[in-house]
């Protein structure tokens, strides 16, 4: 699992070495090799109420979804994979249409406070509830209203972490009443 090695092409290469950032980007490819999530990821991944989502249509055009759920919705089966139950939502299906012609994407998951963002890529496998019933039970989530429509698995190819440089810290309403509550204290 090397990130650099997904990352950098040909035509990025180039552009680092024409910019005076190659030597760097060469020392990441050839040392940083990674097998599986680490509990540091893991916890990133567990903390999450939501990820963005990169998947390629047939027009050749990215497209770009954010998923949302109730911290932790999306889950970590193996520290090779993550899963998640897809909510119904408006219907439009063009992630899941992107998939069924080209299953990689690219997910971004961001920790605003901590000024924190793990890339990930992967290939990714769509499942009716009913073809994995076991996973299905496992991915369900108490205390949340939703509906589920499928299950998506992604298969973890390669991830990095992402300088904190140009995150602006945002805090959800929870997180808000917490520090006020500590400030009550």
């Amino acid at each position: 699992m090397n990130y650099a090695k997904l990352a950098f092409t040909d035509t990025v290469k180039k552009l680092q070495t024409q910019n005076d950032s190659r030597a760097n980007y060469e020392r990441m490819e050839k040392f940083i090799s990674k097998e599986g999530l680490t509990p540091n990821e893991i916890s990133l991944i567990k903390t999450r109420d939501s990820f963005y989502m990169a998947s390629f249509g047939e027009n050749d055009f990215p497209y770009i979804q954010h998923r949302g759920g109730p911290k932790g919705f999306l889950k970590v089966i193996d520290p090779k994979t993550l899963a998640f139950l897809d909510f119904s939502g408006n219907r439009q299906y063009i992630s899941v249409g992107n998939i069924a012609t080209n299953n990689k994407v690219s997910l971004i998951l961001v920790d605003y406070p901590r000024r924190a963002r793990l890339k990930i890529y992967a290939e990714t496998e769509v499942f009716s509830l009913s073809e994995n019933p076991d996973l299905s039970d496992r991915l369900k989530l108490s205390d949340y209203k939703y509906q589920p429509e499928r299950i998506m698995m992604f298969h973890i190819k390669a991830y990095d972490w992402n300088c904190p440089q140009h995150i602006t810290p945002r805090y959800t309403v929870e997180e808000v009443e917490n520090l006020m509550a500590l400030q009550e204290e």
